[in-house]
């Protein structure tokens, strides 16, 4: 006697959902090998689960349904069966290709979790790379507080002047610049036209340190001494990006240059 199974069994079976199954049905890829005509739930023979897992299989595939029901459709079997061989063989290649993305991706892995302690054992200053930035400071924002930081951007927009306003535009980012002890909130320039207020940051190498706002001055104070008697360098400035930590918290990024 034949064994059916529920729309639910077979969904479970084949990992997949409820919905699919009755998509599958509807488009007559799969149509259940019974339908109660009353209640009109659909129930599955052990064939059809196996037409069910190869669908199934064929999609991760790659393969759109409606080929994969021309496919499934055809009279001869044995040109279902060299299909199907195709397939597998397209499988080992891919099986073959994600391996060697594994093992890459685990050397990557490896690489970044070394910079991770060494990060860590340097007390979380690390060495970046940067190309050369252009910022533009504000001309009357010094501090960032939750009113300025709120609608940021538009702030530095309205101080452009407004015959230039279609050449400028900003990265989303916020900062703090320094030099002499005169601190200026500033927005990083992505387009820019010559105007007061422009400053150019040298490409090079910065130090930089994660911190709070309470240990801000004391990091500024580390990355300075570190770049003056490690790098023999002398910041005659200092950037503090501003890092969104939640609803109206946030931390910092403070970045020393050292040099090319």
């Amino acid at each position: 006697m034949e064994r059916y199974f529920s729309i639910g069994q077979a969904a479970e079976a084949v990992h997949t959902t409820r919905e699919t199954l009755r998509h599958y049905d509807r488009i007559g890829l799969v149509k259940p090998g019974k339908k109660d005509e009353q209640t009109r739930y659909r129930y599955y023979t052990r064939q059809d689960i196996v037409r069910l897992n190869t669908v199934r299989a064929l999609q991760l595939m790659g393969l759109p349904l409606q080929e994969i029901k021309k496919v499934l459709e055809y009279d001869d079997l044995e040109k279902i069966i060299d299909f199907l061989d195709e397939a597998e063989k397209k499988a080992d290649e891919k099986i073959a290709a994600l391996q060697y993305s594994k093992s890459k991706i685990r050397l990557a892995r490896a690489d970044y979790e070394k910079k991770l302690q060494q990060q860590e054992n340097s007390g979380g200053i690390v060495l970046k790379n940067y190309p050369q930035r252009v910022i533009f400071l504000s001309d009357t924002l010094k501090e960032p507080a939750v009113d300025n930081l709120w609608n940021y951007l538009s702030h530095f927009y309205d101080q452009v002047p407004p015959a230039l306003k279609d050449q400028f535009a900003f990265e989303d980012l916020a900062g703090i610049y320094t030099e002499n002890g005169i601190s200026r909130l500033f927005a990083l320039c992505t387009r820019y036209v010559d105007t007061e207020g422009l400053k150019t940051l040298p490409e090079g190498k910065y130090l930089c340190a994660a911190c709070t706002e309470e240990s801000r001055e004391h990091m500024l104070d580390t990355l300075a001494r570190l770049a003056r008697t490690k790098y023999g360098a002398d910041p005659g400035f200092t950037l503090q990006l501003i890092v969104v930590s939640g609803i109206l918290q946030w931390n910092y990024e403070v970045q020393v240059y050292v040099g090319k």
